[in-house]
């Protein structure tokens, strides 16, 4: 667990710095959306896109990860929505239930990319793009989907799948796994210049991160905020990693499978909420609380995972 740890730890330092750097008189409030911006538009897809494009996803039982992180995910959604009646018994409101929702099926791409490649390398970067392509979809679906359900507006078919469909990260993960299974060729500078992209959106995502999260909100956590933490950080990842030893994953793809599901919720669940009608306060209180604690359940995870992995 030691190494685990000691693996994780750059990478709850450069969510710190972005925290420390956030409350700083040094740099314009204005730059930080637009970092965000940046970021979600441009150097995360470029990642996405350039890892799938060139993974050599031989071995990565594609067919049974799926299965397991898809099915899992399925499974999260309908026991939250199953719980909706007595959350609304306890006075939890509809907007807040769509950021438990959220809180607890969002996983954030960021710190899970970069832990992977901390600790297992180009191989466990091609298997985490590949455990985001196949949940990216299902995910903003479910959510959007909530979302729509519970804020009491009116939200038409067409603005549902138009947030689909034009989700930067769900069209760079299927172009890249597009153009590596026709094997189109890349010319080698404009690889070059997306990869060189790409790497920079790990350590920009991490100190983002940092930056989104709210001290004061983990001070006080209400019990629904804790329940959303309890969801995501424990029982999402014996649902994903139970899922997957049943269906006969083992190795690095099981590890990775539990680092995908050990991880804190993703920010832009927040961005989702404030447009939605959603409880963005709720959302970011939670956020900040997965990712404070999630520095010490993911080495669990992960050691609990490796010993199964082995098996």
């Amino acid at each position: 667990m030691t190494i685990i740890f000691e693996s994780i730890l750059p990478i709850f330092l450069l969510v710190m710095l972005g925290v420390w750097l956030k409350r700083l008189p040094l740099i314009n409030a204005t730059l930080w959306e637009g970092l965000e911006q940046l970021g979600y538009f441009v150097l995360f897809p470029a990642l996405l896109f350039s890892t799938l494009a060139t993974a050599d996803f031989a071995g990565m039982k594609a067919d049974m990860t799926a299965l397991a992180t898809i099915g899992s995910v399925t499974l999260m959604s309908a026991g939250l929505l199953l719980l909706w009646p007595l959350l609304r018994a306890g006075h939890v409101s509809p907007a807040a239930f769509t950021s438990v929702f959220q809180t607890a099926t969002r996983w954030n791409g960021f710190m899970a990319l970069a832990i992977a490649q901390k600790l297992y390398g180009p191989l466990g970067l091609s298997l985490t793009a590949l455990l985001m392509t196949l949940v990216i979809v299902p995910i903003n679906f479910y959510c959007v989907g909530v979302l729509v359900r519970f804020n009491g507006g009116s939200r038409g078919l067409t603005s549902f799948a138009y947030r689909i469909l034009t989700n930067p990260l769900i069209l760079a993960s299927v172009l890249g796994i597009l153009v590596n299974a026709m094997g189109i060729p890349i010319y080698g500078p404009l690889l070059t210049s997306i990869e060189m992209l790409g790497s920079t959106s790990l350590a920009l995502g991490l100190v983002m991160v940092g930056a989104g999260l709210k001290a004061s909100d983990a001070l006080r956590p209400s019990p629904v905020a804790l329940l959303a933490v309890f969801l995501k950080l424990i029982i999402m990842p014996v649902l994903m990693v139970g899922t997957s030893y049943l269906l006969g994953i083992r190795g690095d793809n099981l590890l990775v499978i539990a680092l995908g599901a050990g991880v804190p919720t993703a920010l832009n669940g927040y961005l989702l909420a404030k447009q939605m009608g959603g409880d963005a306060p709720l959302y970011a209180a939670v956020a900040t609380i997965q990712t404070v604690a999630s520095f010490f359940t993911i080495p669990l995870v992960l050691t609990v995972a490796a010993y199964m992995a082995g098996g």
